[in-house]
């Protein structure tokens, strides 16, 4: 059946997308996905918030003014579920948030399967509904990215783009979650994608806008945080900054720490471990019931002083240990929000004491609680530049960006080099024997897909031919001439069958003798399959694996009929990501 004119031009669309400058394509891309991503946000975040609003007093994060009876019943009572849900799902399918998204993205070609992402969905929600001591961010994340592999399998894109569209998910569920549309490109391409490309960050802005429009449709232009004027009072604020990056630090390895140990548990039932959390939930909220929940109204108390110095030291201590811990027992929820929290307590308690040593130099009260807001996500995610872009654009006050720099490179520095910790991400991958391989080599491969070396010229035919029809073969000017014997497919150069028709005996001039292409002189190449779909770096590890240097792309016209595409060869893979005067002929 031929070729529809709209098969045409997608196959020819797909192809497009193999190269590594496709911008118009993978623009176009960002934009579709980054509006689908935004509508599964805006719908996520109103299953949370309708239920809540109504129970709450209008607020869906006024979790402090339940009595602790009631407390009791709705962690509880969303934790039975949850531990049901991940029950059934089994440990596979379990598996969620950004350390997942990095994993399936980096080693699984960015194949994100559909199981994990509803888990993740009503995981996610069910644990926002009863209060749970997680964030939003991380869900939104996996959400993001759900939503650009799933497009990017329908319309069977190469996988190379899939890093790029992956990125543009993330970027727009961070924006459509906490409406910071630059940090959410930032963070998408520092965390998640580890690389910085000029062709991938127009997408990704592209998608993060649209993310952030069609949130702001819905939910307006309110920020989760209410950050009046902040300041710094005077440059001799600058050591204790440095102190304060120093504390930060200590959190945020004690932050991983915890974390990693939890999930260290993991050899236990997954449904005895969140009941677990459950219960250590609820026994802290009983307690201190700002750890319930997002905690964003406990952030915007502390910004203006609302908190006093005991509440602080509480809330932070109580947020450092509980979130990372029913994380890690396999609660389905993110890292980011809490880290907020946890940052704005030690920013809170940090700066009050300050205050009261320098009472002449104290900076604003919200200072440095922003300052330590940026401080622990940046240790903590190992992300400098997205938390730096976040403090702007929660603060709208372009004065934070030397003070938290300085911090922000402090926390980090320290984090990495007295506590030897990576990002919380990229440990709990290392943890769990996910972790990528690195290496500029690696990435470069990653960036093109098969399509963009393809060598097309070939000409499929059978074993046996004779004179007349081996002529017919080299018509089209092929340039391999593909032998396909039984099960098996080998290349011969058609240079070498061109020379063997000049030379040809009188046998076979005469039509009396066949010729078999596998007995004439001419080297020939095994040929092993590979997806269209494949990276560069795809079939490098295929051709190591089958001990080959080329291998052939079928095209598939329907389930059990394909034909043979074009071929791949080694040397022009190892010719991609070399320089050209060490390029081979």
């Amino acid at each position: 059946m031929p070729e529809t004119r709209t098969q045409r031009l997608l196959a020819n669309f797909r192809h497009s997308l193999a190269y590594i400058d496709a911008l118009p394509q993978l623009t176009l891309l960002g934009l579709i996905i980054g509006l689908f991503t935004g509508v599964i946000i805006v719908i996520f975040r109103l299953l949370i918030d309708l239920p809540l609003s109504y129970f709450l007093d209008t607020r869906p994060d006024n979790f402090e003014a339940m009595p602790t009876d009631m407390i009791w019943l709705l962690i509880m009572g969303g934790t039975i579920p949850i531990a049901i849900l991940l029950h059934f799902a089994g440990k596979k399918r379990s598996q969620t948030g950004v350390s997942h998204v990095i994993d399936r993205l980096h080693n699984y070609q960015g194949q994100l399967p559909t199981s994990n992402w509803m888990v993740q969905f009503f995981g996610a929600a069910l644990c926002m509904l009863s209060g749970q001591s997680v964030g939003r961010e991380g869900p939104a994340v996996h959400l993001g990215a759900g939503v650009a592999s799933k497009l990017g399998k329908w319309l069977n894109l190469p996988n190379n783009s899939l890093l790029t569209l992956i990125a543009c998910g993330v970027a727009a569920g961070i924006s459509a979650s906490f409406d910071t549309p630059m940090a959410g490109v930032i963070f998408a391409m520092e965390v998640v994608v580890l690389e910085y490309t000029v062709v991938g960050f127009v997408p990704v802005i592209l998608a993060s806008v649209m993310g952030t429009m069609v949130s702001q449709l819905v939910f307006g232009e309110a920020s989760n945080f209410k950050i009046g004027p902040v300041d710094m009072g005077s440059l001799l604020e600058l050591p204790y900054m440095i102190v304060m990056g120093l504390a930060i630090s200590v959190c945020a390895a004690a932050y991983i720490k915890l974390n990693l140990g939890a999930m260290r548990l993991s050899k236990y039932p997954v449904a005895l471990r969140v009941i677990v959390a459950g219960l250590l939930t609820a026994t802290i909220a009983s307690g201190v019931p700002e750890v319930m929940g997002l905690g964003y109204d406990t952030v915007n108390a502390i910004i203006v002083g609302e908190v006093l110095l005991f509440s602080l030291l509480i809330i932070g201590v109580a947020k450092l240990f509980l979130t990372p811990v029913v994380i890690g027992l396999g609660m389905p929820g993110g890292v980011i929000g809490p880290l907020l929290v946890v940052g704005a307590c030690l920013g809170g308690v940090l700066g009050t004491f300050f205050d009261a040593v320098f009472p002449n130099l104290g900076a604003s009260p919200g200072f440095y609680v922003v300052l330590g807001m940026a401080g622990m996500m940046a240790a903590t995610l190992n992300a400098p530049l997205a938390a730096l872009v976040a403090v702007l654009e929660l603060s709208y006050n372009p004065n934070m960006i030397f003070p938290a720099m300085l911090v922000i490179v402090v926390s980090c520095l320290s984090t990495r080099q007295l506590f030897s910790l990576d990002s919380i991400f990229t440990e709990q991958l290392r943890l769990t024997n996910r972790l990528p391989e690195e290496g500029p080599a690696n990435s470069a491969l990653r960036r093109a897909g098969v399509g963009s070396i393809l060598d097309k010229k070939v000409k499929p035919c059978a074993q046996i031919h004779d004179y007349e029809q081996a002529k017919l073969l080299l018509q089209d000017k092929p340039r391999w001439i593909i032998i396909e014997n039984e099960d098996k497919k080998f290349a011969l150069q058609a240079a070498d069958l061109a020379k063997y028709l000049e030379e040809a005996p009188v046998e076979v001039l005469s039509l009396e003798k066949d010729i078999d292409l596998m007995d004439i002189p001419g080297r020939r190449h095994r040929l092993h399959p590979i997806h269209e779909t494949a990276t560069l770096y795809e079939a490098l590890k295929a051709m190591r694996a089958k001990d080959t240097d080329m291998l052939y792309v079928a095209r598939h016209r329907s389930p059990l009929i394909s034909d043979v595409f074009g071929l791949v060869r080694l040397i022009d893979i190892e010719n991609f990501y070399q320089p050209k005067e060490f390029r081979k002929a």
